[in-house]
């Protein structure tokens, strides 16, 4: 019998038994996630991308090393991203940087999508407005900025989040009410 090829619909879980039987179905995973981890780290850590590279090498190798731990009864994307996550933070502890937000393409597009979250465009012209949600996002501390990422760049819901930041559902939805609200004081200031 031969084995077929995932498809894009195949779901992690099926990727993640086909892989503990046979290695090489982790590339499928790996395939799968790169852009988006490599994004994830890169939105929440002011990393080069040669440095985002490496979190991103370390995050597939302890994913696979732990592999047969992995929980089914969490979704797989929330586990490697809570991998991603602790691997950027590690990364981030060795070399003592605070994180931050640099002016990229890639961030642009955040401080659109959190500009319109806010509802504030129309106190300013859209320019000015994207380089103050910019400096106060910059300005939020890392557990702040890190939900409103994961909420309205990553898509999350507040159960991936949960398991990602490993707190409880009612205070990833408390977190993300703070972070809106500090954002939007520190936009007013």
């Amino acid at each position: 019998m031969q084995k077929r090829h995932p498809t894009p619909d195949t779901p992690d879980e099926e990727l993640v038994t086909r892989t503990l039987s046979d290695n090489r179905e982790y590339l499928h995973i790996m395939g799968r996630y790169e852009a988006k981890l490599m994004r994830y780290v890169l939105r929440i850590a002011s990393f080069s991308r040669e440095e985002a590279e490496d979190v991103l090498q370390e995050t597939f190798i302890k994913a696979y090393q732990n592999l047969n731990d992995f929980d089914r009864s969490f979704k797989f994307s929330s586990w490697i991203y809570r991998i991603a996550h602790n691997e950027a933070i590690n990364a981030l502890r060795k070399t003592s940087r605070f994180p931050t937000l640099a002016p990229t393409e890639q961030n642009e597009s955040v401080v659109e999508h959190l500009a319109d979250s806010l509802d504030l465009e129309r106190e300013l012209d859209h320019r000015l407005h994207k380089e103050r949600v910019l400096a106060a996002l910059e300005a939020l501390d890392a557990k702040y900025r890190n939900v409103l990422v994961l909420k309205f760049l990553e898509e999350k819901s507040y159960e991936e989040i949960s398991d990602i930041l490993q707190r409880p559902v009612g205070t990833v939805g408390t977190l993300v009410n703070r972070a809106r609200k500090q954002l939007k004081k520190k936009m007013e200031q």
